[in-house]
């Protein structure tokens, strides 16, 4: 992935059973983040961040949508228990993970193992991606997503 590319199509699943597509999301901006896993410290607080955001990026034409491995009842359970507005798509399979490159070799207490690397892309109205920050650590980054949508949305 690339910053002026086009965005890979997706289609996933929500808690709703609904299907969810990039195309769902045509003339607004799109925050399109991967994490890791449910109801862990850092996953936890992001999404939170990007709850209590969403007023913000809502104002400026700008949705909001997690993605990561886990089931649709987890994601359910996550929702409920941290009140989160966000949409939190499953990919259990990985394959969305992979077309964005985010499905990758890490390494925690010397072992190997494949899994998400915290990223996040920033894609135009038309579908371009604008910005990509990938190895996200959480301190900030909602805030610095925020910053990067209002920069663009008053640049354009």
């Amino acid at each position: 992935m690339k910053i002026g590319e086009f965005a890979p199509d997706f289609a996933a699943i929500d808690r709703h059973s609904n299907s969810i597509s990039l195309k769902d999301f045509q003339n607004q901006w799109l925050v399109l983040y991967f994490y890791p896993k449910d109801n862990t410290p850092g996953c936890t607080t992001q999404a939170i961040e990007f709850t209590e955001k969403l007023p913000q990026f809502q104002a400026l034409n700008t949705q909001v949508v997690g993605i990561s491995p886990d089931s649709i009842a987890s994601h359910g359970k996550f929702i409920t228990k941290h009140n989160l507005e966000i949409i939190l798509l499953s990919d259990p399979e990985h394959q969305i993970a992979e077309t964005y490159g985010v499905w990758q070799l890490k390494k925690f207490m010397g072992k190997e193992y494949m899994g998400i690397v915290r990223s996040t892309f920033l894609l135009d109205p038309s579908g371009k991606i604008t910005q990509i920050w990938s190895n996200v650590r959480v301190k900030n980054h909602v805030d610095a997503v925020l910053d990067a949508v209002r920069q663009l949305t008053v640049d354009s």
